[in-house]
């Protein structure tokens, strides 16, 4: 039985992919659908997804991104771009979202009221900081995702953000580019990464259990 160790020691931040190879439509589905499922801070989701395959677009992004082949040679770019900052009238979408679909609750209507009261105290800067923290739990989710499809990934930040979010009209939307991941298929006998070793420190240099 293939478990979930496995998979992440299949997986790896590959350089180079196979320009000729394509992600099926219902592979690259169910990686995004494990974002959208992934957990968020009090279910607010403060992040979305932009997909990008536009060749010329993608040419753009690889200029700003450091000349990085895997922007335009994976099969599909995903571009994880947070709130710029997190409103009122995002916070009451959502909670108004969850009240239609699970009915009214008195406790989940005192959680919002508190959690309005907390987010009107914080700064814009720590509300944005905020939803990047919760695009990275997606991301999580997509590199796991990825590998039990068998579909190769590469995060990235090695990229200009505000460069990036002119090119793809990010600033009218009120997001921010965070992170991108290539997602595609390794062309193994161009990757110098592909065959050497998984390096990872060791458990007991790792964990701390308090008993």
């Amino acid at each position: 039985m293939t478990t979930v160790i496995d998979k992440l020691n299949w997986r790896y931040a590959t350089k180079k992919f196979d320009a000729s190879k394509t992600v099926p439509a219902d592979k690259l589905e169910r990686i995004l659908e494990a974002v959208r499922l992934a957990p968020t801070s009090s279910g607010l989701q403060p992040f979305e997804l932009i997909v990008v395959t536009n060749p010329a677009v993608r040419a753009q992004i690889r200029a700003i991104g450091y000349n990085q082949s895997q922007i335009t040679d994976c099969s599909h770019l995903v571009v994880f771009a947070a709130w710029d900052d997190i409103t009122a009238d995002r916070i009451n979408m959502m909670f108004d979202l969850t009240n239609a679909e699970r009915g009214p609750n008195p406790d989940w209507e005192n959680y919002r009221t508190m959690l309005l009261g907390m987010m009107a105290a914080s700064s814009t800067e720590v509300r944005f900081q905020s939803a990047t923290k919760q695009a990275y739990i997606g991301l999580g989710a997509a590199l796991i995702a990825a590998a039990f499809e068998a579909v190769d990934t590469t995060p990235m930040e090695g990229f200009d953000a505000a460069a990036l979010d002119q090119i793809l009209g990010l600033p009218e939307r009120h997001l921010r580019s965070v992170v991108i991941l290539a997602v595609g298929y390794r062309e193994a006998a161009g990757d110098w990464l592909v065959n050497l070793k998984k390096v990872r420190r060791a458990r007991a240099d790792f964990v701390t259990e308090v008993a």
